[in-house]
């Protein structure tokens, strides 16, 4: 089952059902929803059959996301640990033995004003001129940090200014409409039995520029370093989330140094079992 957020036709912020070609609205928030022990049978209880479903493809999309904070993990691919490397001589042996440490990279990403939901603009610094999209799986977890579902994710990233200075990494990730989440939420239960393999979840990146695919790649979570279990386990150590979380799992797309975004590129992420987050790239 796939839970979205939308607009009504009233322009208020809605949870619903992504129901084949419809959206059909729900009764509850999405934070209550997550918080049950099965969202999906409760999602189905509390279908609003005052409103009719709303065709998908006419359908403004949110973010899905409420009061969670966004935190993501790093070098936890071969091809980021090899990106962030070239990126940072100085700090180049950081990375490598973060890549082996049992503690992961963890850092806050983002809190909600800062997440763009598809076709919403995401930002490229003013002050940087090496800019990336990082595609990743993301965890959503409710207040117990249980794994309920996934959500595609766009972690963004200026690789010049962390390059500079590994210390300068919450500037080089952390500002307005820095991270994409959308389109929706796959609730776990019917993921993980359609996707049973990690290999099975195929993450796809474009990037568009002029309607031409200027960068495409590809990679699958079976390359992954950590596993989810390892990753939740430590973002929950001495930390709580009474409002749940998401968790981006970390990059294995990667470009080239000779690539940057421009304003006007749209950056197209497609997860496996989730969908597509497309986004059109602003700059101030």
């Amino acid at each position: 089952m796939k839970i979205v957020k939308y607009l009504d036709a009233a322009q208020t912020p809605r949870t619903g059902w992504w129901d084949g070609d419809h959206i059909r609205p729900l009764t509850l928030s999405l934070f209550p929803l997550l918080e049950m022990s099965d969202p999906a049978e409760v999602a189905k209880a509390h279908v609003d059959r005052d409103s009719d479903p709303i065709p998908f493809a006419s359908a403004t999309l949110l973010p899905p996301i409420e009061q969670q904070e966004v935190w993501a993990a790093g070098v936890t691919y071969t091809r980021s640990k090899a990106a962030r490397m070239e990126e940072s001589e100085a700090a180049a042996d950081c990375y490598d033995r973060v890549y082996v440490s049992p503690r992961p990279e963890l850092f806050m990403k983002a809190t909600p004003h800062r997440v763009s939901g598809p076709d919403q603009p995401l930002r490229i610094r003013y002050d940087s001129k090496w800019n990336v999209p990082e595609p990743e799986l993301g965890l959503v977890l409710n207040s117990k940090l249980q794994l309920v579902g996934y959500v595609v994710g766009n972690d963004m990233s200026s690789r010049d200014i962390e390059g500079e200075n590994p210390l300068y990494l919450p500037q080089a990730k952390v500002y307005d409409q820095c991270c994409g989440l959308g389109p929706c939420i796959a609730l776990r239960e019917e993921f993980d039995a359609e996707l049973p393999n990690r290999t099975d979840i195929k993450i796809d990146l474009a990037v568009r520029r002029g309607g031409q695919a200027v960068f495409t790649g590809s990679t699958d979570i079976g390359e992954m370093a950590r596993s989810f279990d390892d990753l939740i386990g430590y973002l929950g150590r001495d930390s709580s989330f009474p409002t749940g979380a998401i968790l981006l799992t970390g990059t294995g797309i990667i470009p080239d140094s000779q690539f940057t975004l421009l304003p006007g590129d749209v950056v197209e992420i497609t997860i496996a079992g989730i969908g597509t987050l497309r986004n059109p790239i602003i700059q101030s």
